[in-house]
């Protein structure tokens, strides 16, 4: 078991939490991330790219010229692709980039993205992240007092709309609930807080899965 502080929102600690070593201590492993960070950026992807060829533009029914006597090349249509305004050869159509990975792969990414996270010293604990108010000031503060710098990702077991209100205006820091802990927002992430309660959870999904 790795302990690691948990502490308030005041930068003072309040006790100690064992992480199971099976899911924040396993070795890196850096290929099923890239995949899993691969399969998370192509999924945002629209694919609605597209070309129209020769036989999807509009005119050149007719001959341009006849055939021959006019001392030009020979052409039997405006619309052919040596021409401006012609069809695109080989160019781009719609197309899905999504892809799939099995489940195994899934766990050992998210696996290896928090182990890596600790692994760095870069995941901070605190016992809540329920905040007061949801001023943007607020959760600077917070920052300046943990001395929390770079992307900062908030990870928190139920709803934190003060929170979530807070960091809406800041382009540095982040909140997603537990259930939607994934591999790019954690690798993207300097700092990855949690509170005390989305660690167990986490820990509860990732034992089972």
């Amino acid at each position: 078991m790795t302990k690691i502080d948990v502490k308030n929102l005041k930068s003072e600690k309040v006790k100690d939490i064992s992480l199971n070593d099976s899911i924040w201590k396993i070795e890196v492993n850096e290929d099923a991330i890239k995949k899993m960070i691969r399969l998370q950026l192509s999924a945002t992807r629209q694919g609605t790219a597209k070309t129209k060829t020769r036989s999807e533009v509009s005119g050149g029914g007719r001959k341009p010229w006849k055939q021959k006597g006019t001392g030009r090349a020979r052409q039997g249509s405006i619309r052919a692709t040596q021409w401006r305004g012609g069809g695109i050869a080989g160019g781009v159509t719609p197309r899905d980039y999504t892809f799939k990975i099995n489940r195994k792969q899934r766990v050992l990414a998210l696996k290896s993205a928090l182990s890596d996270k600790v692994k760095n010293k870069q995941i901070v604990i605190f016992d809540s992240l329920a905040l007061k108010d949801l001023k943007t000031k607020t959760i600077k503060e917070i920052l300046n007092t943990n001395k929390l710098t770079g992307k900062v990702l908030f990870v928190t077991k139920d709803d934190c709309e003060n929170l979530f209100m807070a960091c809406r205006n800041l382009g540095y820091a982040y909140h997603i609930l537990a259930s939607q802990i994934n591999v790019y927002d954690i690798i993207n992430a300097d700092t990855v807080v949690f509170d005390e309660e989305a660690i167990k959870a986490i820990e509860e999904v990732l034992l089972n899965a």
